[in-house]
């Protein structure tokens, strides 16, 4: 493979919301850097990005696929990512390691919630940016609405370096304000173009955003706006370095516009990646810190540096073991090297390193300082590691993935596959961060966690393809919890004779509530020795075991405080195992009498989607007993503020996909815990007692 100077290197991640056609943009630059003989379709499940059997069944990304080629001798790594918020960690693991991003918009749509979701990414990496507005050949194409949305969403800074000549069936052709020209692209999807003069009726259209962009490279620069300001105009030279300059400080987001499923427009997108994106010398040094320690250490984009390096993908092969992708930030990997990855304090060997492009590997003797690539059989190497020169360690931070949003609890089909099942999600977890699973013994279920509904749908059949087992997707039990509302007093007595020794136990315990959070507290109020001191260890241990279990409806009891101030014992029937029993049969009769309650685990629910689907999304919060907090604009888009029972949020994200048409998306975390109402409590007891009755039979 050739080899490219760190200044000739690009990378970019191509982002934006579901399905506005990032993977057949990644398939037209390949076609025409000359990389593949064929334009791929998604349709047709040929793309060279979307290789995987699940994205070619489902006709979207999954997974981030890499891609490189050569354009205008500089080299493209291009990496296309999904869409769908379901696999938001691909993205943001992504965004790690490139120094700028496409993001892509319909023409048709606009802005939306996901585009919105990226742009925050990229902006929180500070990453230089490009707009593509895409499917320009679609009907209702409107690429001035669709500037208009972006500018007044993302603001000024997005400048116009194109704009069509006709928006869509009959579109082939843009007018182009670094060129001054027309672009009229052929119809045979070869992504060739001819130029000729603006036509007088676009001309002055033309020479007014060209003047703006002018104007707007110059107000950054003093020598140059001095010079604008003399002569009114740059010349093509000042602007294309302006341009880069201002692109690389994130100062100016050029706007670009085509079709990637019919190769318009894509090939000077390329030129303007060449011409205007940062290489990896143009942004600062990374930052880390050396192991153990927090001393701060700088690795600067140097082959000559030493090994800094950031595993950002796993991939599960079937017959060749885990094939890890990594970004080289300084230093170089070589085919035998022996490295650190200071994350685990593990050496590994390298046996080989490849360049990627899909699920295609071209061999590569070293990986030098910039570029992008991948190897296999690691150990010890998960993503988000850092890989390094064992003599000067260093240890970048890690890739900070989402919480989950939505859980499920997984049950085998097949009893004997809890093992098989573990080792797969493990492993799964391994490819996929956002995917978190445990074993909960309070409710007793495997409980798997994620961004969604369809990455569980993911999970499920890679559990049945890879390794062979089924597993049924069921609700969660939730995690309710039993309390008290009042203070009340109650004796346990336990007496037993059958011949021989006896056992008795007699105590009086007072149970009293407490703040919510407060914990549990024992007190010992016994006075005159009614209860040797030797037994109250042993109520007490009745006690805890009985809150363990719950009483009203088999929950954890919490929040409340229980002394033990009374009672009698036996000279030689009285045993640690009577009083532990009194004390159970004290605490569950006074537990019953002081007003039990069930308390629920309530969420912090934010909901953003655009305004027209406000009202459905309340009403819908509302039903399942969510409490609206407030509202936040957002642009054309409302976030909603709630507080919602994690009971009532099952499935949520589906029903939003529906209520929204696909364009809401929902973050949530715990808040609190408080009591069930009284209608919703009854059902959950009597559904606790049937299934105690169920195991006992």
């Amino acid at each position: 493979m050739k080899e490219y100077s760190i200044d000739r290197i690009r990378n970019i991640s191509l982002v934006a919301h579901g399905q506005v056609g990032k993977t057949s943009l990644a398939e037209a630059m390949l076609f025409t850097a000359g990389e593949t003989t064929r334009l791929g379709k998604v349709d047709d499940g040929t793309t060279v990005s979307d290789y995987i059997q699940d994205e070619i069944e489902r006709k979207i990304s999954i997974s981030t696929a890499v891609a490189l080629m050569e354009w205008q001798k500089h080299k493209l790594n291009i990496i296309d990512t999904p869409g769908f918020s379901d696999f938001v960690g691909e993205v943001i693991s992504a965004l790690r390691v490139v120094e700028s991003v496409v993001v892509m918009v319909s023409a048709t749509a606009g802005v939306e919630v996901g585009t919105e979701s990226v742009w925050k990414l990229a902006k929180n990496n500070k990453l230089a940016g490009f707009f593509f507005v895409n499917r320009m050949d679609k009907e209702h194409a409107d690429f001035n609405k669709t500037l208009d949305s972006m500018r007044n969403r993302f603001g000024s800074s997005l400048v116009p370096i194109q704009f069509p000549v006709t928006a869509g069936e009959g579109f082939d052709s843009i007018v182009d304000l670094i060129k001054m020209k027309v672009l009229t692209y052929q119809n045979d999807l070869s992504g060739q173009y001819t130029e000729k003069d603006i036509p007088a009726n676009l001309l002055e259209k033309a020479q007014n955003l060209r003047k703006k962009l002018e104007e707007s490279i110059a107000e950054n620069d003093e020598a140059l706006m001095e010079k604008y300001l003399e002569t009114e105009k740059l010349d093509d030279k000042e602007l294309i370095e302006g341009l880069r300059r201002e692109v690389v400080k994130c100062n100016i987001v050029p706007v670009l516009c085509g079709a990637a499923s019919t190769n318009k427009g894509v090939a000077r997108l390329m030129d303007a990646i060449v011409d205007f994106a940062p290489s990896p010398v143009d942004v600062p040094a990374v930052l880390g810190v050396k192991p153990e320690s927090t001393i701060e250490i700088a690795r600067k984009a140097d082959a000559k540096e030493p090994l800094c390096a950031l595993v950002f993908k796993t991939i599960a092969e079937q017959h060749l073991g885990e094939l890890s992708f990594f970004r080289v930030f300084s230093g170089s990997l070589e085919a035998g090297m022996e490295i650190l990855n200071s994350s685990v304090a593990n050496t590994e060997k390298l046996s080989q390193v490849f360049f990627m492009t899909g699920k295609s590997r071209k061999e590569a003797t070293v990986i030098s300082a910039g570029d992008i690539g991948a190897t296999v059989k690691l150990k010890n190497t998960k993503t988000s590691d850092t890989l390094c020169d064992k003599k000067n360690p260093i240890l970048l931070p890690k890739i900070a993935f989402p919480d989950p949003i939505i859980r499920t609890a997984l049950v085998a089909k097949n009893k004997g596959d809890e093992e098989k099942i573990s080792a797969g999600l493990h492993s799964i977890h391994g490819e996929d961060p956002t995917i978190t699973f445990q074993y909960d013994p309070e409710v007793k279920q495997l409980v798997m966690s994620g961004q969604g509904e369809l990455q569980f749908d993911i999970v499920s059949k890679r559990l049945k393809d890879r390794y062979g087992v089924e597993v049924e997707m069921v609700e969660p039990r939730i995690p309710y919890r039993e309390t008290i509302r009042k203070k009340v007093e109650a004796q346990g007595k336990y007496k037993k004779q059958s011949g021989g020794r006896g056992q008795y136990g007699d105590c009086h315990l007072r149970l009293e509530p407490q703040f919510r959070g407060a914990g549990f507290e024992f007190l010992d109020e016994v006075v005159g020795g009614v209860i040797p001191g030797k037994y109250i260890p042993a109520i007490e241990k009745g006690v805890r075991e009985t809150m363990t279990d719950g009483v009203l409806a088999g929950y954890p009891v919490v929040d409340l405080k229980v002394a033990v101030f009374f009672g009698s014992y036996h000279a030689v029937d009285s045993s640690d195992m009577a009083f532990k029993v009194a004390g159970s049969m004290a605490f569950k009769k006074a537990f019953m009498e002081a007003s039990p309650v069930l308390l629920e685990p309530i969420y912090n629910l934010e909901v953003t989607v655009p305004e027209e689907c406000m009202g459905d999304v309340m009403g819908d919060i509302s039903s399942r007993r969510g409490k609206i907090l407030g509202m936040e604009a957002e642009g054309p888009f409302q976030t909603i503020k709630a507080k919602v029972p994690l009971a009532e949020l099952y499935k949520y994200s589906t029903s939003l996909r529906s209520l929204t048409q696909g364009r809401g998306i929902h973050r949530r975390s715990f808040s609190h815990y408080e009591e069930v109402p009284g209608e919703v409590q009854a059902k959950i007891v009597e559904a606790s007692q049937k299934s105690k009755k169920d195991e006992e039979e």
